[in-house]
């Protein structure tokens, strides 16, 4: 799958291998507090690599999306007993590749084989109060802001916890 970035730049998304998880995690500590250890990626990949990704630049990993299945009570409905949902753990792209679609499309791609590969009838997030742009990112793409957790974050910022259906999604 290739979209269009600015500058005439092409960018690929494919699922992460365990080749990547360095690249992986230096994105992961350069623009996101919340810093996992290096095995709790080669977890994901092994459990739920069909759902995680990774987007490439000129053969370079600028960004990527992490999720995990889970079995819980739903976020959206509540009469509903349990449901398997996707969780995305964490997603980030590299600051200089921001705002071109490549966020977007990681999530597209994550969501749609959440759904095909594991069955996943809805997903969630958690996105602190105070990024804006992840925020209305989520919104375009049919998220809802389901509840506010309190201090959520080490640093004490409140977070949103934010969920879609995946059950409408083709």
């Amino acid at each position: 799958m290739v979209e269009t970035v600015e500058k005439d730049k092409q960018f690929t998304i494919r699922n992460a291998r365990l080749d990547d998880i360095d690249e992986i995690v230096k994105i992961n500590r350069f623009t996101l507090p919340e810093n996992y250890p290096y095995y709790f990626f080669v977890e994901h990949i092994r459990e739920w690599g069909e759902a995680f990704f990774v987007a490439l630049v000129e053969g370079s990993v600028v960004g990527y999306i992490m999720p995990r299945i889970e079995t819980g009570f739903s976020n959206l409905k509540s009469f509903i007993p349990l449901v398997k949902k996707g969780h995305v753990v964490s997603i980030a792209v590299l600051e200089n590749y921001r705002r071109r679609g490549i966020g977007k499309q990681l999530l597209l791609s994550s969501m749609q084989k959440m759904r095909e590969a594991y069955g996943a009838e809805e997903v969630y997030l958690e996105v602190r109060v105070s990024n804006y742009p992840a925020i209305s990112l989520y919104e375009k793409l049919g998220y809802r802001k389901v509840k506010l957790l309190k201090h959520y974050y080490a640093d004490g910022e409140d977070a949103y916890l934010m969920a879609k259906s995946l059950v409408e999604q083709s």
